[in-house]
């Protein structure tokens, strides 16, 4: 699934059950269950730091290692016996199982094919490209430009993750905007003002840069719950898988590119560049987004149909 920000706030749901999600829940309520699975996203971004510390505390490694076997079976077990619903595909007479790279053509060819879904795709590498890096460089901001120990990187964790779980629940009670990408972008704006604000605000004002922190906590998972709903339900059920693996690879491998020249202009000016530069970067793909009417009409499906009302 295309997630505009996946280092942090992003789903964990592989494109499998991700596919399958549009199977089993009714479209208009696609993105309140995207909302639902942000919090518990953010919820895992406060309770697994300081549980991970504890653990360690008691346990030695191998004996994390087996928790972590046991959670997962925990998670894999339950599909061997509960029926989830998967895309029906007709094979043709003749025809032989197709390769992954074959799927990952096809799944190219479609995207192409829909010009509003690649806007989207050439968004989203671009944000992963300018804003993943400051998740890495948070832990330098904190230290260098607000002279901060591990007790304030644990603030701007824990408000992050605040943040996430109260725009996660706003979004699967309210839904967002009829016309849902309109919701996507209003949460591109909102990350866009939070990180440029982190890499504007002074070294003394630490409690705006905890400000900043919930801002951007809120709009992520209203950027990324509503285009994943938007995507599960407008994208063919038959291409889902290969689509999302196909942006979502796209996306993710913009990452560390990033990250290799955040060190480099951070070095070169100061941390706080990259924030700025990544701010920018989302508020442009925000505004650009709402001036394209190839990714507002996204919804209407590939054909661009404008059968719904604005």
């Amino acid at each position: 699934m295309i997630m505009f920000v996946r280092a942090v706030g992003g789903s964990f749901h592989g494109p499998a059950m991700t596919s399958s999600t549009s199977l089993m829940v009714p479209k208009e309520h696609l993105t309140r269950i995207q909302g639902v699975n942000q919090t518990l996203n953010g919820g895992l971004n406060i309770v697994a730091a300081p549980l991970g510390a504890l653990l360690l505390e008691l346990f030695p490694m191998k004996g994390i290692v087996a928790i972590d076997v046991v959670t997962a079976l925990f998670a894999i077990v339950p599909l061997f016996f509960i029926p989830i619903p998967q895309p029906e595909r007709e094979p043709e007479e003749g025809s032989i199982p197709t390769s992954f790279f074959q799927d990952l053509v096809e799944g190219f060819r479609y995207v192409l094919s829909w010009r509003g879904l690649l806007a989207i795709l050439i968004m989203a590498t671009m944000i992963n490209f300018s804003l993943s890096p400051a998740t890495s460089l948070l832990p330098l901001l904190v230290k260098e430009h607000f002279q901060g120990d591990a007790l304030q990187l644990g603030w701007m964790d824990s408000i992050f993750g605040i943040g996430v779980i109260t725009g996660g629940i706003a979004l699967g009670v309210w839904g967002g905007f009829k016309r849902r990408i309109r919701t996507t972008m209003m949460g591109l704006i909102g990350i866009g003002v939070g990180t440029l604000l982190l890499g504007l605000i002074p070294g003394t004002a630490f409690s705006f840069a905890l400000l900043a922190m919930a801002i951007t906590g809120i709009m992520m998972p209203i950027a990324n719950g509503s285009i994943g709903g938007i995507m599960q339900a407008t994208v063919d059920p038959g291409m889902q898988g290969r689509v999302f693996s196909l942006t979502g690879s796209a996306a993710t491998a913009m990452i560390p590119i990033g990250l290799a020249l955040a060190g480099v202009l951070s070095d070169a000016f100061d941390i706080q560049i990259w924030f700025q530069l990544g701010g920018i970067v989302t508020l442009l793909m925000g505004f650009v987004g709402l001036a394209i009417p190839a990714v507002m009409t996204i919804e209407d499906g590939p054909a661009g149909r404008s059968d719904q009302e604005n």
